[in-house]
């Protein structure tokens, strides 16, 4: 079921993309981010037949859709591989009480969702650049859990240089643990003195700048790049499978704890491809820009002071990139409107679409809610004395969210964010308890770690990957001068 899907900017600009010109291109040129240029469409009788695949199959099925550029067997050789570290389910669903089902998501290399997706694409990224003879220095920012699963899924890889943004202090001791205790030559950790919002905004800010990122060779991995999205659509059709294996109801409601908005736009995508979902229900932390948004039609972000500090860290984020994907759909897929909507944002700090809000729930089936550390503590104690389960932080959220959103006859899925051991302080503090931790993640929390401290300067950063960019295929060292330090 192969496809010659073609890409377009948000923005309107410059020529449509094949997928693995998506794939390596990263952020559009003209500032706006890709999309499909018509959504590809599954018949009901199709999602049936893929109930007896595996999830491999089941992804090269999905991705297919999308990367019509890609032979179906090489395709599926990367699908085998991305999901070969997984157990043999991949996403195992658990309930977990108050007609709650878990999908989860974490059982992957670095324990979080992100590697659903980021184990894929580094096989991908990895096929685009050996057809055609090319680098690629790869340029993230993560709140917490993008990094670690990029860097897992792309070090030691000749054709590929990793520079990823964090923002200092703001990672748990385990986020920082599985990024920094990397040694390969191509993996460049680097720490900003802000809020990831702050390192977000370099990374646009760099690939905006097409002379240099044309000159690097510069690509992302963060969930602007639409292959992690198109990856993370493949769960949400074998979670409605699982789900519906046993017969009952049709409809199901997904709950996703979000940030940067990617995770459940990949859901979006789905059910607009024609997957039977009723509610997309988006949980946010205290830092809830995106339920304001839901909640009122009026987007509007908050500045680095105003970003709080919280204990599902990987949610503190302010301006969610992804959002951006939605409004083209919600404005009929037309870049002038995108362009106006930013052009306000960026002179008056906020855009208003009270008028179209009664859609978001009618007719794209989104709602939100909020939930705040008391609400987490709370619901990380409920659900192991009902289940024995334990939770992590930012899946208790999504699960909060979630039992205020519950339907008769509805199935309702939260999708696991990531395994409680990332986020040991929270479960303490929550449950009393200390988690074990296996040999070689005890090995890798007591390991040193390799870092680069920058201030919030673009011309700095620009600096270092001028000094350390890939130019052929193999890795550079890093700059002279760098305030790179173990720790």
């Amino acid at each position: 079921m192969a496809s010659d899907q073609q890409y377009v900017s948000t923005r309107g600009g410059g020529a449509p993309l094949s997928f693995s010109e998506t794939l390596i291109e990263g952020l559009a040129r003209d500032g706006g981010l890709a999309v499909p240029a018509t959504m590809p469409h599954v018949e009901r009788e199709t999602i049936e037949r893929w109930r007896a695949l595996t999830y491999p199959q089941l992804a090269t099925e999905v991705i297919s859709l999308f990367a019509g550029d890609i032979p179906r067997e090489d395709l599926a050789r990367m699908t085998d591989a991305a999901y070969a570290p997984f157990p043999a389910e991949v996403v195992p669903l658990r309930p977990v009480g108050d007609g709650l089902t878990l999908v989860g998501l974490s059982e992957g290399p670095t324990l979080a969702f992100k590697d659903m997706a980021m184990q894929f694409l580094g096989q991908v990224i990895e096929y685009a650049l050996e057809r055609s003879g090319s680098v690629l220095n790869v340029l993230g920012a993560t709140s917490g859990d993008t990094g670690s699963a990029a860097e897992h899924a792309l070090r030691g890889k000749d054709r590929i240089a990793v520079f990823m943004l964090s923002p200092r202090g703001r990672m748990s001791a385990f986020q920082r643990a599985q990024m920094f205790s990397l040694d390969d030559a191509n993996v460049h950790n680097i720490t900003i003195d802000g809020v990831f919002d702050d390192c977000q905004n370099l990374v646009k800010r760099l690939a905006g700048d097409v002379e240099f990122k044309r000159a690097h060779n510069l690509g992302a991995v963060n969930s602007i790049n639409l292959a992690r999205i198109t990856a993370q659509v493949v769960y949400y059709f074998w979670a409605w499978l699982r789900a519906t294996d046993a017969g009952g109801p049709t409809e199901v409601s997904f709950t996703v704890p979000s940030g940067n908005f990617g995770n459940i736009l990949s859901g979006f995508y789905a059910k607009r491809m024609g997957l039977p979902i009723r509610r997309l229900v988006l949980a946010t932390n205290e830092n809830n820009v995106l339920d304001e948004f839901f909640r009122t039609g009026v987007y509007r972000p908050r500045t680095a002071a105003q970003t709080l500090a919280t204990s599902s860290p990987s949610m503190d984020i302010s301006k969610a990139s992804n959002l951006e994907r939605f409004i083209f759909e919600l404005v009929d897929r037309e870049p002038d409107r995108v362009n106006r909507a930013w052009r306000e944002l960026d002179a008056q700090g906020f855009f208003d679409f009270t008028a179209e809000q009664p859609r978001f729930a009618e007719e794209f089936g989104l709602v939100s809610g909020t939930s705040t550390h008391d609400d987490r503590i709370e619901t990380i104690r409920s659900v192991h004395a009902a289940t024995g389960e334990i939770i992590d932080p930012h899946t208790a959220d999504g699960v909060k969210v979630a039992r205020e959103h519950v339907e008769p006859g509805v199935p309702m899925l939260v999708l696991e964010t990531a395994k409680p051991q990332k986020f040991a302080e929270t479960i303490r503090e929550a449950l009393g308890i200390e988690l074990e931790y296996a040999p070689e993640l005890r090995a890798m929390l007591d390991a040193p770690q390799h870092v680069t401290d920058m201030p919030d300067d673009a011309d700095a950063l620009r600096a270092y990957i001028a000094a350390a960019a890939l130019r052929g295929a193999t890795v550079g060292h890093s700059p002279v001068g760098a305030d790179r330090h173990e720790s």
